[in-house]
């Protein structure tokens, strides 16, 4: 689901294009974020708690948490909240605290 109407927001959508996650190829718009994508894609589980191993989703969507840190195009601990979508991005969800390669 996406937002496309708000009293105050305006929501300027570039030109559909295709990115990857966790190797499936979805849809988005070129200059919203990651987040925003996957979240009209259906995707609510941006990963899991260290410790506990529970899920996390999308939570303050400002960058100021670490809920949806991913791997995007190899590089580790990218706040996909405020990231903005590019053609072809390879995104996956992170396995612990990401390794630098």
């Amino acid at each position: 689901m996406r937002i496309t109407e708000h009293p105050i927001l305006e929501f300027l959508r570039g030109e559909e294009i295709s990115f990857f996650f966790n190797g499936q190829e979805l849809k988005g718009f070129e200059g919203e974020t990651i987040a925003a994508a996957l979240h009209a894609a259906g995707v609510r589980v941006l990963g899991h708690s260290h410790a506990m191993n529970r899920p996390r989703g999308l939570f303050c969507a400002i960058g100021n948490c670490s809920s949806c840190l991913m791997d995007v195009d190899g590089e580790p601990n990218i706040r996909i909240c405020v990231e903005t979508l590019k053609p072809g991005m390879r995104v996956e969800t992170q396995q612990g605290k990401g390794c630098l390669r």
